[in-house]
């Protein structure tokens, strides 16, 4: 806002703006509307799940909360706090997801979590920079992973580089599913037998050219190529056992 002047306490004394979160803890004024940061997040979240990411645009968050056009940017200042505040909503259903408390089993919980809020909102694995949107429950998310690393003789970077590791895994490889999915359907492709099928002539051609022996034994041999909960939990596991032979965790 044009001419507003610095208070005590705002930003962090360099003449910085407080971040999202530092205003949303700060006390709210009295409110003159029903519309919340949560609403929002809501809202927003609802359109991306259904619609797509691309979907959720300010005018369209407006017109589904039943707002002045620009009411939300009283609580959002554009699309980096939407984000945020999306990524959060969404983490929230993680909760402290896992009663584990090994290492490795914490880690693989998050993850097979995190893989399964993916698939419910395939959205996020469009977000410009997932792993860098800083929200307070994907912080808990982290400090869960931490903590399950900490007091276990590791320096805090290498606990770090084991985490992500285990992140990089997880996004990568549910971003290449649901990737398929999207692929999948924008073509009208009801499950992996059509798919084949649609693919058969390309396939088809390169296997009988004779270079790909060793990918055709898997055609013809594989039994779990429809099931990408076996690959990725087997992926997951081949991960967390580099971890524990390489940093000689027990």
């Amino acid at each position: 806002m044009a001419g507003r002047q610095k208070k005590d306490g705002d930003g962090d004394g360099d003449g910085a703006e407080p971040s999202l979160w530092e205003r949303l803890d700060r006390p709210a004024p009295a409110a003159r509307t029903s519309l919340t940061p949560q609403k929002i997040a809501e809202v927003a979240v609802a359109i991306a799940d259904a619609e797509g990411f691309a979907a959720v645009t300010m005018r369209r968050l407006a017109k589904e909360l039943d707002v002045a056009p620009m009411a939300a940017y009283r609580h959002v200042s554009g699309k980096d706090d939407l984000w945020a505040l999306m990524v959060d909503r969404i983490f929230a259903e993680l909760g402290a997801a896992s009663k584990a408390t090994g290492w490795r089993e914490v880690l693989r919980a998050e993850a097979l979590n995190v893989r399964e809020l993916m698939l419910r909102h395939p959205w996020m694995g469009e977000l410009p920079a997932p792993l860098f949107v800083l929200t307070p429950n994907r912080m808990a998310t982290a400090e869960r992973q931490f903590a399950a690393l900490d007091g276990r003789g590791l320096d805090v970077d290498t606990m770090m580089v084991a985490l992500r590791t285990v992140n990089a895994y997880v996004y990568g490889t549910t971003r290449s599913e649901v990737a398929l999915q999207s692929y999948m359907k924008q073509r009208g492709w009801d499950g992996p037998d059509q798919t084949r099928t649609a693919l058969a002539p390309q396939m088809n051609y390169l296997m009988e050219t004779g270079r790909y022996p060793a990918y055709r034994r898997y055609i013809h041999e594989a039994s779990h190529k429809d099931d990408p909960s076996w690959e990725f939990e087997l992926g997951l596991d081949c991960v967390l056992d580099g971890i524990e032979a390489r940093l000689g965790l027990a």
